[in-house]
């Protein structure tokens, strides 16, 4: 798996399943062999295999239609699987041909899971692996993609989720060539000259607090709970031990909000979860402790044991000609008065779960990640990041664009993203806060209906 393995240099290919279908939907699996380096000769770079499904409306297997590619949130999360047809996806196969990409490292495309990554002989030898798994090369893999799959090699469509749409905004940098129209939904990415990873989380703060605040106005009951599953952390000699062998801190107990507090029924998940954190006393006199079935699902809400490329990737995504340097947790050091779970416990105020950010502490509290703790480190202090974005491309794009920017996102922030948009020559606009970050996946189809309303005139833009 290194990079200089000679052994590890097929020629490109593609190789196509047989249809076979859930509910309503036929699918197809397609996977193709490319360069994990693309800036080198093919012949001389390793090569990974990369996996996308093609969906349809049963019975238009034959029929012509235009090509979408989805891009799914991120990074280091596999595009959904179908297993009928419902949602944004049942919208999108009514007029098009669903490409579902798994990028690369995630799900079936050459997967950087906890065991895969051990492979690696160093830390530095994963580093020097990783830095070709950001959105210039996924952009990349779309194109390699699109010239095997698109008929006469014509420009597709594509709907970018999150981070995929980050990956949007650097496609239409990079590749408008490959490009018919673009869809991006709470993914439009800082790109202005001073949007470095620390600013970026400097303004998450904001929609963190309001966030916290509206959850706790939901449901007043857990301040209390909350707070004394902290003081019990606290008191607890270093934290608790989780069941896979990683530790529960007042500060990892606040990694809840990573998805508990930015998408539309976060707050009802996190306050059920929370329902149950104290196992009950059934011998008088047993001693009070959190319950096993509090401690698994918190594992399983982060899910770092099955996508750990999240973590070490995460910072990098802002990343341009600079290291991050650890920029969350910088910045949570700032706010350390507001944030700090022990302190607020302590002075009787709510304790604010934390949002996006991966901090350094991580790598050793989470069991999943310290392997990876070292190579973690480097990333952070790797500057040579090459550049996502061509603000000049942008400026002269024409490329049809149409976004839904979610107006109390907690991922991707409202006034940078508005700043972005300012760029992008030709983008129009779905301002709303009738939807979270989670909106195409909520929507049920009226998300992507009002994107391509608004390309083809049929949609206000407010």
């Amino acid at each position: 798996m290194g990079v200089d393995d000679k052994e590890y240099n097929p020629e490109p290919s593609h190789v196509a399943g047989d249809w076979y279908s859930v509910p309503e939907l036929s699918l197809r699996d397609h996977r193709f062999t490319v360069p994990l380096d693309y800036s080198r000769p093919f012949k001389q770079s390793p090569y990974i295999s990369v996996f996308a499904r093609e969906a349809v409306t049963v019975g238009k297997e034959d029929q012509a239609m235009p090509y979408l590619l989805f891009l799914q949130g991120g990074p280091g999360f596999e595009a959904p699987r179908p297993t009928e047809s419902s949602g944004w996806l049942r919208k999108a196969c009514e007029e098009h041909r669903v490409i579902l990409m798994d990028q690369r490292g995630t799900g079936l495309s050459t997967p950087l899971t906890t065991s895969s990554m051990l492979q690696m002989k160093s830390a530095q030898e994963l580093v020097d692996y990783l830095k070709y798994f950001r959105a210039d090369n996924i952009v990349n893999d779309a194109e390699f993609i699109r010239k095997y799959l698109v008929p006469g090699e014509a420009p597709w469509k594509v709907l970018g989720q999150s981070f995929g749409g980050f990956c949007g905004v650097t496609y239409l940098s990079l590749a408008p060539q490959g490009l018919k129209e673009v869809f991006l939904t709470g993914g439009i990415p800082p790109i202005g000259d001073g949007c470095t990873a620390e600013a970026v989380y400097n303004a998450s703060i904001g929609p963190i607090v309001l966030q916290n605040e509206k959850y706790y106005k939901r449901y007043p009951q857990d301040i209390k709970i909350i707070r004394d599953v902290v003081n019990y952390l606290a008191e607890s000699g270093g934290g608790v031990p989780l069941p896979s062998g990683g530790i529960l801190t007042p500060r990892g107990l606040q990694l809840l909000g990573l998805t508990g507090l930015g998408s539309s029924t976060g707050f009802e998940r996190l306050h059920f979860l929370f329902e149950r954190v104290w196992d009950p006393v059934i011998v008088p006199g047993a001693k009070k402790q959190i319950s096993y079935y509090f401690l698994n699902a918190f594992e399983k809400w982060l899910s770092f044991d099955t996508n750990p490329l999240y973590a070490l990737m995460h910072e990098s995504i802002y990343c341009q000609g600079a290291a991050s340097q650890w920029a969350a947790h910088k910045v949570r050091a700032k706010h350390e008065s507001k944030l700090d779970a022990v302190i607020a416990a302590k002075e009787g105020r709510p304790v604010f779960l934390t949002g996006e950010m991966v901090f350094p502490w991580m790598f050793d509290e989470i069991h999943a990640l310290r392997p990876f703790k070292e190579a973690a480190n480097l990333l952070a202090e790797k500057e040579d990041w090459p550049p996502l974005y061509d603000k000049t491309q942008l400026n002269y794009n024409k490329v049809p664009v149409a976004a839904a920017v979610y107006y109390e996102d907690m991922f991707v922030n409202f006034n940078l993203s508005m700043e972005t948009a300012a760029q992008i020559a030709g983008i129009r606009l779905w301002v709303t806060n009738e939807y979270m970050h989670s909106g195409l996946r909520d929507g049920a189809g009226h998300v992507l209906d009002h994107l391509m309303g608004l390309l083809n005139g049929k949609k206000p833009l407010f």
